[in-house]
């Protein structure tokens, strides 16, 4: 695992961030690593970006997302005439989305892994090393990316598309990373709705800004997230402020919004340190653009690349059933909408882990598509992506015992409701022969 970084470094003996909240706590901490003299700059191809690649890849498997690469990343070779072949690599996490209409298609949320590295200067005779933190550019996109990554993870039965993170290497050899995962790596690119490029985020104080190359469908959704309320919003923009791996996925005819800070005068010069950072306009900018993700990843339209592409809106009613977040009034399980009340206050109150299972250490997630019927009640209880027949079984039981519900309701018609959970099974070894389950504990013994 990568070590986390030590801040004593940067806290200069006094107590500023003594009442940091833990977002900001961590943005710090990723930050102050990927930024540090530890990794010179981390240019590409170099042990300074290996590194951290593999810590990026540690924070999000910490986080609970599914990667899709080994611990050494996704590698790939450039080729240099005169040199030697670059060796980069990206980093590749997936969190599941929930509906089964549009679980396979993929919203991209991607964010420069490399920097400029070092330069060796002379100085009144001496040699001296300059590195070039990149600590906004762009450890601030990349931290950014880890805590919607948590957040996203965290909050995966609201996401009816499922999300891809990546970091890409080899950023500054023009998008090398974005152009080998969408070209040689991911098969599925015609699967993939937008994607959301995150580059240089940390100088908020002096703005946030959105850029779609004038996208009307991401500009919709932009100003329809925006209308809500929030701790920020982004200047919505016609022209390109910085360029960063969107273009690559632009090329492939993907609509992409670029959110970022802008330029800054420290820009790829040695002064940009963690000292540049306003770690507390990164913490208002993260939850506008984990909204933003929660409402693109929601939307029932197809995102069109070209505005003369017409609209091709899904169905929201699925075997005879609207979509849980298509009701224009939700079902609701003990007077709260919240799909999570009925996994804390019902399923992983009556869940019970299988003996063999925990025998055998089996865990894992476990989707459960459900019909709710417009007389409360639940049926059609099904596993649509399983972990274990173990576990599978356990899932379909405790939600088949479910309580009626409040049902939801279209036009003022209640109307039968389809809906995904998932069910997470997770051993945690505790003192002696005992085990936790869900925040439980169980004896193995018994």
């Amino acid at each position: 695992m990568a070590p986390v970084a030590a801040f004593a470094q940067y806290a200069g003996g006094d107590y500023s961030g003594l009442y940091d909240s833990e977002t900001v706590i961590s943005l710090k901490s990723h930050v102050g690593y990927l930024a540090s003299a530890s990794l010179e700059g981390r240019l590409a191809g170099s042990e300074g970006e290996r590194e951290a690649a593999a810590y990026v890849y540690d924070r999000l498997k910490d986080y609970g997302v599914e990667m899709l690469c080994p611990e050494s990343g996704d590698e790939f070779g450039i080729a240099r005439e005169g040199a030697d072949t670059l060796f980069s690599r990206n980093i590749l996490g997936f969190v599941q989305g929930y509906d089964k209409e549009l679980r396979d298609r993929y919203i991209v949320v991607g964010a420069r892994l490399d920097n400029l590295g070092t330069n060796t200067m002379t100085v009144d005779g001496r040699t001296m090393e300059q590195i070039y933190y990149g600590a906004n550019g762009n450890a601030s996109g990349l931290a950014m990316m880890i805590e919607l990554a948590g957040k996203v993870s965290t909050n995966s039965i609201l996401f009816r598309r499922s999300v891809i993170f990546v970091a890409f290497g080899a950023s500054m050899q023009t998008y090398a990373g974005a152009w080998y995962f969408l070209n040689r790596s991911f098969s599925d690119v015609g699967n993939i709705d937008a994607m959301i490029d995150l580059d240089m985020l940390g100088t908020g104080d002096q703005g946030f800004y959105a850029y779609t190359a004038s996208n009307a469908d991401l500009n919709k959704i932009l100003e329809e997230v925006s209308g809500e309320l929030q701790p920020v919003l982004p200047e919505l923009v016609s022209y390109e402020i910085y360029p960063s791996d969107n273009r690559a996925f632009y090329s492939c005819e993907i609509p992409s919004v670029h959110f970022t800070t802008g330029r800054y005068p420290e820009h790829n010069t040695p002064k940009d340190t963690w000292s540049v950072i306003d770690y507390d306009m990164m913490e208002k900018e993260l939850e506008y653009i984990y909204n933003f993700t929660e409402a693109l990843a929601g939307t029932g339209m197809q995102i069109a690349f070209r505005p003369s592409e017409a609209p091709n809106k899904k169905s929201t009613v699925s075997e005879n059933a609207v979509a849980y977040y298509d009701c224009d009034q939700r079902p609701m399980f003990l007077n709260s909408t919240d799909p999570r009340q009925f996994l804390q206050r019902w399923v992983y109150q009556y869940l019970k882990y299988p003996q063999k299972a925990v025998e055998q250490g089996i865990q894992g997630r476990v989707l459960v598509d459900f019909i709710i019927e417009p007389d409360g009640s639940v049926t059609n209880v099904r596993v649509s992506r399983g972990a274990d027949p173990l576990l599978d079984a356990e899932a379909v039981r405790v939600v088949s015992a479910s309580p009626k519900w409040r049902p939801g309701r279209l036009r003022g018609e209640k109307v039968r409701t389809s809906m995904t959970i998932p069910v997470e099974f997770v051993l945690e070894k505790k003192s002696g022969n005992r085990f936790g389950i869900n925040g439980r504990v169980i004896r193995k013994d018994k």
